[in-house]
């Protein structure tokens, strides 16, 4: 048996301050692993959990130890978009959306929000339109960072099946236009 810290991924991730990250590599490589260790650092959601990280070489880092469990994270997986064809494949973004909301329910209990936004995120749900289904992630990410007073860091999963099966490239499909869509609405 053998262990691989790959915690200095953080450090050197962190430190390129990129506003986008592009992570390719082979299937099997840790992609998602490392996604996940983004999140469980980075989010807030792990505040005080030294234990997942002590005895890892990002822990020896005392700048890094104060990062640990400080910011809103909003983490979205298309893994499980499997769909054949657009429609279902829509609904199953939407539902990804629409987790990402609840789990994030206590933004409508805070002042943060207007009464517009409050309808705005009510309405953000399975049945949402495509429109709103667009602006969801930015809407969420611009009231977290009004929440904790500092911008939220957005990991998305896009698996290389969700690429095949929805024909994303730049061609003119159906398919491909609406995500291509979506996804610069997610990262603009």
């Amino acid at each position: 048996m053998f262990f691989v810290d790959k915690t200095n991924f953080i450090k050197e991730w962190w430190e390129n301050r990129d506003v986008v990250t592009l992570i390719t590599r082979p299937r099997r490589f840790g992609k998602t692993l490392n996604m996940s260790m983004l999140d469980c650092f980075f989010s807030n959601k792990y505040a005080n959990r030294a234990d997942l990280f002590e005895g890892l070489s990002i822990w020896q880092d005392e700048e890094y130890r104060k990062l640990q469990g400080t910011y809103p994270v909003i983490f979205l997986s298309f893994a499980t978009v499997k769909a054949g064809n657009l429609k279902d494949a829509k609904t199953q973004i939407k539902q990804e959306i629409a987790r990402l909301y609840e789990e994030n329910r206590y933004l409508l209990e805070s002042n943060v929000l207007s009464d517009n936004e409050r309808k705005i995120y009510n309405s953000t749900t399975i049945q949402m339109d495509d429109t709103m289904a667009q602006n969801a992630l930015k809407a969420l990410s611009v009231w977290m960072e009004r929440y904790y007073g500092r911008k939220a860091i957005i990991l998305i999963i896009i698996t290389k099946e969700f690429v095949i099966a929805h024909r994303l490239s730049y061609s003119n499909h159906p398919h491909s236009r609406w995500f291509i869509f979506l996804l610069r609405s997610f990262l603009c």
